[in-house]
C-alpha cells in the first residue's frame, strides 16, 4: 500500500479526502502545512481539529512547524488581490512547496492536498501548481467532485470538528 503524505488545509475538508485516498489503496498521513493561518488562535483550533480527525481516522500527524513571518514574505505585493486570485494562488504554492519538501524528506511515494475540496477554491489552479511541483509524485484529485464537499460537511458534524467560516489568512477576512 502507498504512502501519501495529505496536505490538511483544515480537519473537515480533509475528512472526506482520508476516505477517499484510502478508497483509492494508499495509506494516508495528514500533514498540517498552514502557515497562512492568523490569527494564533485560529491556527490553534484549526490544529486541534486536525488532531482529533487523525485519531478519528487513525491516521499519523505530521505538523510543519508555521513560520507566518514567513509566508506574509511570500505574500508581498499580493495583499490587496481579490480572494481566488493570484494572493491564493501564491499561498497555495506556499504550502504545497512545504508538504512537497516534507514528503520527499520522509520518503512518501505521493503527495496531494485536502484543498480541492472547497467549493471557493479553484481545483484546476490547485492541481496545476501540484503538478509543477512534482508531476511523478502529485496525485492530482479533485474532491470535491461526486458531493465531496457535503460528504466532508457531514463527517466534520460527525466528528464534532471545529469549522470555521474563512479561509484562514488575515487578508480573507476584507473579503
Amino acid at each position: 500500500m502507498p504512502a501519501i503524505l495529505l496536505h490538511t488545509c483544515c480537519a473537515p475538508c480533509a475528512s472526506h479526502a482520508v476516505e477517499e485516498l484510502r478508497r483509492m489503496g494508499y495509506r494516508v498521513t495528514l500533514c498540517f502545512a498552514n502557515a497562512n493561518l492568523a490569527p494564533a488562535e485560529e491556527y490553534e483550533r484549526r490544529l486541534t481539529a486536525a488532531r482529533q480527525l487523525a485519531e478519528h481516522v487513525g491516521a499519523p500527524l505530521l505538523v510543519d512547524p508555521p513560520d507566518h513571518a514567513a509566508w506574509l514574505t511570500a505574500m508581498q505585493g499580493v495583499e490587496q488581490a481579490a480572494e481566488g486570485g493570484d494572493r491564493c494562488g501564491r499561498c497555495f504554492r506556499y504550502s504545497l512547496e512545504r508538504v512537497h519538501a516534507l514528503a520527499a524528506a520522509q520518503g512518501f511515494e505521493a503527495f496531494t492536498t485536502s484543498l480541492t475540496i472547497s467549493p471557493h477554491k479553484r481545483s484546476a489552479v490547485i492541481l496545476a501548481i501540484g503538478r509543477e511541483l512534482d508531476p511523478i509524485r502529485f496525485l492530482a484529485v479533485d474532491f470535491k467532485k461526486q458531493h465531496g464537499f457535503q460528504r466532508s460537511t457531514e463527517l466534520a458534524k460527525s466528528y464534532q470538528l471545529y469549522r470555521q467560516n474563512y479561509c484562514g489568512c488575515e487578508f480573507s477576512h476584507r473579503t
